[in-house]
Protein backbone atom coordinates (compact mmCIF):
# COMPACT_ATOMS: atom_id res chain seq x y z
CA UNK A 1 0.00 0.00 0.00
CA UNK A 2 2.81 2.39 0.88
CA UNK A 3 4.43 1.65 -2.50
CA UNK A 4 1.18 2.42 -4.33
CA UNK A 5 0.76 5.65 -2.41
CA UNK A 6 4.32 6.63 -3.29
CA UNK A 7 3.74 5.99 -6.98
CA UNK A 8 0.69 8.26 -6.80
CA UNK A 9 2.95 11.04 -5.62
CA UNK A 10 2.25 11.42 -1.90
CA UNK A 11 4.54 14.24 -0.84
CA UNK A 12 5.41 13.08 2.64
CA UNK A 13 6.24 9.56 1.44
CA UNK A 14 8.36 10.89 -1.40
CA UNK A 15 10.30 13.13 0.90
CA UNK A 16 10.90 10.37 3.41
CA UNK A 17 12.03 7.92 0.74
CA UNK A 18 14.24 10.54 -0.83
CA UNK A 19 16.00 11.14 2.46
CA UNK A 20 16.42 7.37 2.90
CA UNK A 21 17.92 6.91 -0.59
CA UNK A 22 20.20 9.87 -0.07
CA UNK A 23 21.42 8.30 3.12
CA UNK A 24 22.17 5.01 1.38
CA UNK A 25 24.00 6.76 -1.46
CA UNK A 26 26.02 8.71 1.07
CA UNK A 27 27.01 5.51 2.84
CA UNK A 28 27.96 3.87 -0.44
CA UNK A 29 30.09 6.83 -1.45
CA UNK A 30 32.11 6.35 1.72
CA UNK A 31 32.65 2.69 0.83
CA UNK A 32 34.47 3.23 -2.47
CA UNK A 33 36.88 0.58 -3.72
CA UNK A 34 39.86 2.10 -5.49
CA UNK A 35 41.55 -0.37 -7.82
CA UNK A 36 44.61 -0.31 -10.00
CA UNK A 37 44.51 -1.99 -13.42
CA UNK A 38 47.78 -3.00 -15.08
CA UNK A 39 47.78 -4.01 -18.74
CA UNK A 40 49.99 -5.57 -21.39
CA UNK A 41 49.02 -2.89 -23.93
CA UNK A 42 50.44 0.54 -24.73
CA UNK A 43 48.49 3.28 -22.97
CA UNK A 44 45.39 4.39 -24.92
CA UNK A 45 46.31 2.19 -27.90
CA UNK A 46 43.31 1.88 -30.28
CA UNK A 47 41.11 -1.13 -29.62
CA UNK A 48 43.17 -2.72 -26.87
CA UNK A 49 44.13 0.24 -24.70
CA UNK A 50 40.89 2.09 -25.34
CA UNK A 51 38.97 -1.12 -24.62
CA UNK A 52 40.67 -1.31 -21.23
CA UNK A 53 39.69 2.31 -20.57
CA UNK A 54 36.08 1.45 -21.43
CA UNK A 55 36.14 -1.42 -18.97
CA UNK A 56 37.33 0.86 -16.17
CA UNK A 57 34.76 3.52 -17.06
CA UNK A 58 31.94 0.96 -17.23
CA UNK A 59 32.76 -0.47 -13.81
CA UNK A 60 32.74 3.01 -12.29
CA UNK A 61 29.51 3.99 -14.04
CA UNK A 62 27.65 0.75 -13.33
CA UNK A 63 28.74 0.79 -9.68
CA UNK A 64 27.57 4.36 -9.17
CA UNK A 65 31.12 5.40 -8.40
CA UNK A 66 31.58 2.79 -5.68
CA UNK A 67 34.47 1.23 -7.63
CA UNK A 68 37.05 3.46 -9.26
CA UNK A 69 39.78 1.99 -11.43
CA UNK A 70 43.01 3.72 -12.46
CA UNK A 71 44.42 2.23 -15.66
CA UNK A 72 48.14 1.78 -16.25
CA UNK A 73 49.51 0.97 -19.69
CA UNK A 74 52.44 -1.39 -20.21
CA UNK A 75 55.59 -0.14 -18.42
CA UNK A 76 53.76 2.63 -16.58
CA UNK A 77 53.59 0.64 -13.36
CA UNK A 78 55.02 -2.75 -14.38
CA UNK A 79 56.36 -4.26 -17.63
CA UNK A 80 53.82 -5.83 -19.98
CA UNK A 81 54.70 -9.42 -19.16
CA UNK A 82 54.57 -8.91 -15.38
CA UNK A 83 50.84 -8.21 -15.31
CA UNK A 84 49.90 -11.74 -14.22
CA UNK A 85 52.27 -11.81 -11.24
CA UNK A 86 51.40 -8.25 -10.23
CA UNK A 87 47.70 -9.06 -9.94
CA UNK A 88 48.39 -12.45 -8.37
CA UNK A 89 50.40 -10.75 -5.61
CA UNK A 90 47.67 -8.16 -5.07
CA UNK A 91 49.90 -5.21 -6.00
CA UNK A 92 47.14 -4.38 -8.49
CA UNK A 93 43.55 -5.55 -8.16
CA UNK A 94 42.89 -6.19 -11.85
CA UNK A 95 44.85 -6.69 -15.06
CA UNK A 96 44.19 -7.04 -18.76
CA UNK A 97 46.11 -9.11 -21.27
CA UNK A 98 46.03 -12.44 -23.09
CA UNK A 99 46.32 -15.85 -21.44
CA UNK A 100 48.91 -17.19 -23.91
CA UNK A 101 51.44 -14.78 -22.41
CA UNK A 102 51.36 -16.88 -19.23
CA UNK A 103 52.21 -20.29 -20.72
CA UNK A 104 55.18 -20.33 -18.36
CA UNK A 105 52.65 -20.64 -15.54
CA UNK A 106 50.67 -23.36 -17.28
CA UNK A 107 50.69 -24.72 -20.81
CA UNK A 108 46.89 -24.98 -20.59
CA UNK A 109 46.56 -21.17 -20.36
CA UNK A 110 47.14 -20.88 -24.10
CA UNK A 111 43.85 -22.59 -24.95
CA UNK A 112 41.94 -19.68 -23.38
CA UNK A 113 43.35 -17.13 -25.85
CA UNK A 114 43.46 -18.83 -29.24
CA UNK A 115 44.52 -22.01 -31.00
CA UNK A 116 45.95 -22.18 -34.55
CA UNK A 117 43.23 -23.34 -36.94
CA UNK A 118 40.92 -23.40 -33.93
CA UNK A 119 37.76 -21.61 -32.88
CA UNK A 120 36.52 -18.28 -34.20
CA UNK A 121 35.42 -15.51 -31.84
CA UNK A 122 31.80 -16.70 -31.89
CA UNK A 123 32.84 -20.26 -31.18
CA UNK A 124 35.21 -19.21 -28.40
CA UNK A 125 32.43 -17.25 -26.71
CA UNK A 126 30.16 -20.27 -27.04
CA UNK A 127 32.74 -22.55 -25.41
CA UNK A 128 33.65 -20.13 -22.64
CA UNK A 129 30.16 -19.00 -21.64
CA UNK A 130 28.11 -22.11 -22.39
CA UNK A 131 30.49 -25.00 -23.05
CA UNK A 132 32.44 -25.30 -19.81
CA UNK A 133 35.51 -23.36 -20.95
CA UNK A 134 35.21 -20.55 -18.42
CA UNK A 135 34.86 -22.99 -15.53
CA UNK A 136 38.12 -24.66 -16.56
CA UNK A 137 39.79 -21.27 -16.89
CA UNK A 138 38.62 -20.35 -13.40
CA UNK A 139 39.90 -23.64 -12.03
CA UNK A 140 43.34 -22.97 -13.51
CA UNK A 141 43.65 -19.38 -12.34
CA UNK A 142 42.39 -20.21 -8.83
CA UNK A 143 45.83 -21.76 -8.23
CA UNK A 144 47.26 -18.26 -8.48
CA UNK A 145 44.62 -16.41 -6.48
CA UNK A 146 43.03 -15.02 -9.64
CA UNK A 147 39.64 -14.90 -11.34
CA UNK A 148 39.65 -14.70 -15.17
CA UNK A 149 36.95 -13.20 -17.38
CA UNK A 150 36.72 -12.83 -21.17
CA UNK A 151 37.14 -9.11 -21.84
CA UNK A 152 37.65 -8.53 -25.55
CA UNK A 153 38.16 -10.36 -28.82
CA UNK A 154 39.94 -9.22 -31.98
CA UNK A 155 38.31 -11.75 -34.31
CA UNK A 156 40.37 -13.38 -37.07
CA UNK A 157 43.75 -11.68 -37.27
CA UNK A 158 46.05 -11.07 -40.22
CA UNK A 159 48.93 -13.41 -40.99
CA UNK A 160 51.54 -10.72 -40.44
CA UNK A 161 54.15 -8.41 -41.96
CA UNK A 162 57.20 -9.80 -43.73
CA UNK A 163 60.31 -8.34 -45.25
CA UNK A 164 60.47 -11.11 -47.84
CA UNK A 165 58.00 -13.09 -49.92
CA UNK A 166 56.61 -16.35 -48.56
CA UNK A 167 56.31 -18.62 -51.59
CA UNK A 168 56.93 -21.96 -49.92
CA UNK A 169 57.39 -23.52 -46.49
CA UNK A 170 61.15 -23.28 -46.97
CA UNK A 171 60.84 -19.48 -46.83
CA UNK A 172 59.88 -19.80 -43.16
CA UNK A 173 63.19 -21.48 -42.30
CA UNK A 174 65.40 -19.19 -40.22
CA UNK A 175 62.72 -16.49 -40.10
CA UNK A 176 62.79 -14.46 -36.87
CA UNK A 177 59.17 -13.53 -36.26
CA UNK A 178 57.33 -11.93 -33.39
CA UNK A 179 54.55 -14.44 -32.78
CA UNK A 180 53.41 -15.59 -29.32
CA UNK A 181 51.51 -18.60 -28.02
CA UNK A 182 50.88 -21.81 -29.91
CA UNK A 183 51.36 -20.01 -33.23
CA UNK A 184 54.96 -19.40 -32.24
CA UNK A 185 55.48 -23.11 -31.61
CA UNK A 186 54.09 -23.86 -35.07
CA UNK A 187 56.53 -21.43 -36.66
CA UNK A 188 59.37 -23.06 -34.73
CA UNK A 189 58.30 -26.47 -36.03
CA UNK A 190 58.39 -25.02 -39.55
CA UNK A 191 62.01 -23.95 -39.06
CA UNK A 192 61.48 -20.35 -37.94
CA UNK A 193 62.43 -18.61 -34.71
CA UNK A 194 59.49 -17.24 -32.69
CA UNK A 195 60.14 -14.09 -30.66
CA UNK A 196 57.81 -12.90 -27.91
CA UNK A 197 57.66 -9.10 -27.73
CA UNK A 198 55.14 -6.75 -26.13
CA UNK A 199 53.27 -4.51 -28.55
CA UNK A 200 55.27 -1.40 -27.74
CA UNK A 201 58.53 -2.98 -28.96
CA UNK A 202 57.31 -4.40 -32.28
CA UNK A 203 57.86 -1.48 -34.66
CA UNK A 204 61.41 -0.67 -33.61
CA UNK A 205 62.38 -4.36 -33.64
CA UNK A 206 61.01 -4.80 -37.17
CA UNK A 207 62.49 -1.57 -38.44
CA UNK A 208 65.94 -2.29 -36.99
CA UNK A 209 66.05 -5.82 -38.38
CA UNK A 210 66.04 -7.46 -34.95
CA UNK A 211 63.12 -9.47 -36.32
CA UNK A 212 62.30 -10.31 -39.93
CA UNK A 213 58.53 -10.44 -39.56
CA UNK A 214 55.75 -9.84 -37.10
CA UNK A 215 52.14 -10.56 -36.56
CA UNK A 216 50.27 -8.07 -34.44
CA UNK A 217 46.50 -8.03 -34.81
CA UNK A 218 44.97 -6.66 -37.99
CA UNK A 219 44.61 -3.53 -40.13
CA UNK A 220 43.13 -1.31 -37.41
CA UNK A 221 46.07 -1.79 -35.04
CA UNK A 222 48.72 -2.40 -37.69
CA UNK A 223 47.95 0.97 -39.25
CA UNK A 224 48.12 2.67 -35.86
CA UNK A 225 51.56 1.16 -35.24
CA UNK A 226 52.74 2.16 -38.72
CA UNK A 227 53.98 -1.35 -39.46
CA UNK A 228 53.67 -0.69 -43.20
CA UNK A 229 56.70 1.58 -42.82
CA UNK A 230 58.86 -1.29 -41.60
CA UNK A 231 57.79 -4.24 -43.78
CA UNK A 232 56.63 -4.64 -47.35
CA UNK A 233 54.47 -7.75 -47.50
CA UNK A 234 51.19 -8.23 -45.63
CA UNK A 235 49.96 -11.83 -45.52
CA UNK A 236 46.63 -13.40 -44.64
CA UNK A 237 44.82 -15.25 -43.10
CA UNK A 238 45.85 -15.29 -39.46
CA UNK A 239 45.86 -19.09 -39.11
CA UNK A 240 47.56 -18.70 -35.74
CA UNK A 241 44.87 -16.48 -34.16
CA UNK A 242 41.39 -17.14 -35.58
CA UNK A 243 39.46 -15.65 -32.65
CA UNK A 244 41.70 -14.15 -30.00
CA UNK A 245 40.08 -13.83 -26.57
CA UNK A 246 41.55 -11.16 -24.31
CA UNK A 247 41.19 -11.39 -20.57
CA UNK A 248 40.57 -9.47 -17.43
CA UNK A 249 42.37 -11.08 -14.49
CA UNK A 250 41.05 -10.14 -11.08
CA UNK A 251 42.75 -10.63 -7.75
CA UNK A 252 40.49 -13.03 -5.83
CA UNK A 253 40.93 -11.37 -2.45
CA UNK A 254 40.02 -7.98 -3.92
CA UNK A 255 37.00 -9.52 -5.68
CA UNK A 256 35.84 -11.35 -2.55
CA UNK A 257 36.03 -8.07 -0.62
CA UNK A 258 33.29 -6.63 -2.85
CA UNK A 259 29.60 -7.03 -1.99
CA UNK A 260 27.71 -9.34 -4.36
CA UNK A 261 26.17 -6.53 -6.40
CA UNK A 262 29.60 -5.06 -7.16
CA UNK A 263 31.00 -8.47 -8.03
CA UNK A 264 28.20 -8.73 -10.59
CA UNK A 265 29.05 -5.25 -11.89
CA UNK A 266 32.70 -6.20 -12.52
CA UNK A 267 31.91 -9.47 -14.30
CA UNK A 268 29.13 -8.01 -16.42
CA UNK A 269 31.27 -5.02 -17.41
CA UNK A 270 33.80 -7.56 -18.72
CA UNK A 271 31.04 -9.16 -20.80
CA UNK A 272 30.08 -5.81 -22.28
CA UNK A 273 33.68 -5.06 -23.25
CA UNK A 274 34.06 -8.57 -24.68
CA UNK A 275 31.18 -7.86 -27.06
CA UNK A 276 32.06 -4.24 -27.77
CA UNK A 277 35.70 -4.85 -28.67
CA UNK A 278 34.81 -7.46 -31.27
CA UNK A 279 32.24 -5.09 -32.74
CA UNK A 280 34.82 -2.31 -32.88
CA UNK A 281 37.37 -4.45 -34.72
CA UNK A 282 34.68 -5.60 -37.15
CA UNK A 283 33.89 -1.95 -37.89
CA UNK A 284 37.42 -0.52 -37.97
CA UNK A 285 39.42 -3.21 -39.76
CA UNK A 286 37.81 -2.78 -43.21
CA UNK A 287 38.35 0.99 -43.17
CA UNK A 288 41.97 0.65 -42.03
CA UNK A 289 42.65 -2.04 -44.64
CA UNK A 290 41.54 0.27 -47.44
CA UNK A 291 43.85 2.97 -46.09
CA UNK A 292 46.78 0.55 -46.06
CA UNK A 293 46.08 -0.59 -49.60
CA UNK A 294 45.12 2.64 -51.33
CA UNK A 295 47.07 5.28 -49.43
CA UNK A 296 50.19 3.37 -48.43
CA UNK A 297 50.39 0.87 -51.29
CA UNK A 298 50.77 -2.19 -49.09
CA UNK A 299 51.45 -5.46 -50.94
CA UNK A 300 48.81 -7.78 -49.48
CA UNK A 301 48.97 -11.48 -50.34
CA UNK A 302 47.38 -14.76 -49.28
CA UNK A 303 49.62 -17.48 -47.92
CA UNK A 304 50.20 -20.07 -50.66
CA UNK A 305 47.93 -23.12 -50.35
CA UNK A 306 50.81 -25.50 -49.71
CA UNK A 307 52.11 -23.27 -46.91
CA UNK A 308 48.68 -23.23 -45.25
CA UNK A 309 48.40 -27.00 -45.63
CA UNK A 310 51.76 -27.54 -43.94
CA UNK A 311 51.00 -25.08 -41.15
CA UNK A 312 47.70 -26.85 -40.52
CA UNK A 313 49.50 -30.17 -40.24
CA UNK A 314 52.12 -28.74 -37.88
CA UNK A 315 49.46 -27.01 -35.80
CA UNK A 316 47.68 -30.29 -35.11
CA UNK A 317 50.97 -31.81 -33.95
CA UNK A 318 51.87 -28.88 -31.70
CA UNK A 319 48.46 -28.60 -30.06
CA UNK A 320 48.29 -32.34 -29.38
CA UNK A 321 51.78 -32.32 -27.85
CA UNK A 322 50.99 -29.34 -25.62
CA UNK A 323 47.81 -31.06 -24.48
CA UNK A 324 49.84 -34.13 -23.52
CA UNK A 325 52.24 -32.28 -21.22
CA UNK A 326 50.14 -32.50 -18.05
CA UNK A 327 46.79 -33.76 -16.82
CA UNK A 328 45.11 -30.36 -16.67
CA UNK A 329 46.15 -29.51 -20.21
CA UNK A 330 44.64 -32.82 -21.33
CA UNK A 331 41.42 -31.90 -19.56
CA UNK A 332 41.21 -28.47 -21.19
CA UNK A 333 42.16 -29.83 -24.61
CA UNK A 334 39.46 -32.50 -24.40
CA UNK A 335 36.82 -29.88 -23.61
CA UNK A 336 38.08 -27.52 -26.32
CA UNK A 337 38.26 -30.22 -28.96
CA UNK A 338 34.82 -31.62 -28.16
CA UNK A 339 33.24 -28.19 -28.49
CA UNK A 340 35.18 -27.39 -31.67
CA UNK A 341 34.10 -30.65 -33.31
CA UNK A 342 30.45 -29.87 -32.59
CA UNK A 343 30.76 -26.22 -33.58
CA UNK A 344 32.51 -26.95 -36.89
CA UNK A 345 29.58 -28.93 -38.22
CA UNK A 346 27.12 -26.14 -37.41
CA UNK A 347 29.48 -23.41 -38.64
CA UNK A 348 29.94 -25.29 -41.91
CA UNK A 349 26.22 -25.31 -42.76
CA UNK A 350 25.49 -21.88 -41.27
CA UNK A 351 28.23 -19.22 -41.42
CA UNK A 352 30.41 -20.84 -44.08
CA UNK A 353 27.51 -21.88 -46.31
CA UNK A 354 25.90 -18.48 -46.03
CA UNK A 355 29.11 -16.59 -46.83
CA UNK A 356 29.70 -18.74 -49.89
CA UNK A 357 26.13 -18.10 -51.02
CA UNK A 358 26.37 -14.36 -50.34
CA UNK A 359 29.64 -13.93 -52.20
CA UNK A 360 28.81 -16.22 -55.12
CA UNK A 361 27.34 -13.39 -57.16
Amino acid sequence: MQRREFIKGVGAGSLALGVSVAGVKSAEAKAEHKWKMVTTWPKNFPGLGTGVNKLAELVTEMSGGRIQIKVYGANELVPAFEVFDTVSRGTAEIGHGAAYYWKGKSEAAQFFTTVPFGMTAQEMNGWLYHGGGLELWQELYARFGLIPAPAGNTGVQMGGWFNKEINSVSDLAGLKMRIPGLGGEVLKRAGGTPVNLPGGEIFTSLQSGAIDATEWIGPYNDLAFGLYKAARYYYYPGFHEPGTTLEAIINKDAFDALPEDLQSVVLNACKVVNLDMLAEYTARNPVALQTLLTKHGVDMRPYPDDVIAKLRELSAEVVAEVADKDEFSKKVYASYQKFLTQAKEWTRISEVAYLKARDAG
